[in-house]
This record gives structure tokens, C-alpha cells and sequence, in this order.
């Protein structure tokens, strides 16, 4: 069955490169185009796209009030939203991490990192580049910190397991970097999202860097 994805983006040019990138692929299909943020979150509540691709800066609404109306903590059932930025330390890209996006994508990345980026999402994982995780989160770890705290210590794999997220690997790659099982990567993530009262791992990343549990390369 196809990743059902919705693009979001003010540009008609980059909605159809984004259309032609991911509809080359087999396994995935762009079931709508929005040109603005409001068309965007009316589309997907009404469609319910496995993936939203969206742009961090449209008119009417950006990508980070986006983020938050379709993923963020009052929703009820949230989509799943990739951020897509032209710059890889864009101030906003911050906001929409906290609003719940489960990614971040440059235009720039490429038609193969594109397309992960989209699986990823869908299958409940979460892509994102190196050069963003290590140079984003490292500028605005400073900028704040989160109000949830673990209402039980993280044990040594937990925080290991954190560490090698905060680096942008996916649970596959922690799996293989720790010599454990992929399911028991999968179970580590959810007792660490429990224990930090976290929703996905862009924000287990965010939460490594904002309490130094991983130094800037």
C-alpha cells in the first residue's frame, strides 16, 4: 500500500519538483497540494495524509502553526508532519520540532533523502539530517528548556540509546551501533518518551542537547 503524503508549499514550482521526487518512487503517492498553511491543515484533517510534507514559512499560516494544529500536544490524533527548510539553522525550525514535527528535510537534500525522510514517518521513525540534528539543535539547545522531567532515571542503555538519536541515527542504525535487536531499540524508545513525557524523537534529541547528554562535535 502507498505513503499517502500531502505537500505543502507556497511555491508552485517546488510542489511539483516535491510531486515528481516522491511519485517516482513506488511505494508512495502525493494525494494533495496545498498552496498556503490554512489549505494545508483543511486538507489534512480532511484527508488524513500518512505524511505531511510542509514548508516552514507560507502565508496565512507557517510551518511551525501547521506543526502544531496537526501534531501538536492538544491533538487529539495527530498526523504526522516532516518539516521542510531552505536553510539548515532556520530560527523556526525550533518552534516546529516543539509543535511536534517527527522530521526535518532540506530542499536541497536530495530526491533519496527525500523519500526516507517520508518512510521514516510513516513507519514511525523519524529522519533527520545530520548537518540539521548536530548544527540546529546545538544553536538553540541554550534557548530553552523542556518542562518535562523523567519521573524515573534514565538507565545507561536509555541515555545510549538517547545519545545515538540526538546524532540523527535512526532506530535501525542504534540498533546495529549498540549490538542489540531492533525491537528492543523500539521498546528503549518508547520507556524513554514515557519516562521524559516526550512524543517523538525529535524531541528525545532536543532533550539531549538541552541537558548536555551529548558535547557539540
Amino acid at each position: 500500500m502507498s505513503i499517502r503524503v500531502l505537500l505543502a508549499d507556497d511555491q508552485a514550482m517546488v510542489r511539483g519538483g516535491l510531486r515528481m521526487i516522491l511519485e517516482a518512487q513506488p511505494d508512495i503517492t502525493v494525494v494533495a497540494e496545498a498552496a498556503d498553511g490554512m489549505e494545508a491543515v483543511e486538507a489534512a484533517r480532511r484527508l488524513r495524509p500518512d505524511v505531511c510534507l510542509v514548508d516552514v514559512r507560507m502565508p496565512r499560516l507557517d510551518g511551525i502553526e501547521v506543526t502544531r494544529a496537526l501534531a501538536g500536544p492538544a491533538v487529539p490524533r495527530p498526523l504526522k508532519v516532516v518539516v521542510v527548510t531552505t536553510f539548515d539553522l532556520d530560527e523556526y525550525v525550533y518552534g516546529a520540532l516543539r509543535g511536534g514535527a517527527v522530521g526535518f528535510v532540506l530542499k536541497d537534500a536530495g530526491p533519496v533523502l527525500l523519500a526516507e525522510a517520508v518512510r521514516a514517518a510513516h513507519r514511525g521513525d523519524a529522519l533527520v539530517s545530520p548537518s540539521v540534528t548536530l548544527r540546529l539543535l546545538r544553536r538553540l539547545a541554550p534557548v530553552a528548556r523542556p518542562a518535562g522531567r523523567p519521573g524515573r532515571p534514565l538507565s545507561d542503555r536509555e541515555l545510549e540509546v538517547v545519545r545515538a538519536i540526538a546524532r540523527g541515527r535512526t532506530n535501525r542504525e542504534v540498533a546495529a551501533e549498540l549490538f542489540i535487536s531492533l525491537s528492543t531499540v523500539k521498546s528503549h524508545v518508547a520507556g524513554i518518551q514515557a519516562k521524559l513525557g516526550l512524543r517523538n524523537r525529535v524531541e528525545i534529541a532536543a532533550w539531549a542537547w538541552e541537558h548536555g547528554h551529548l558535547d557539540p562535535p
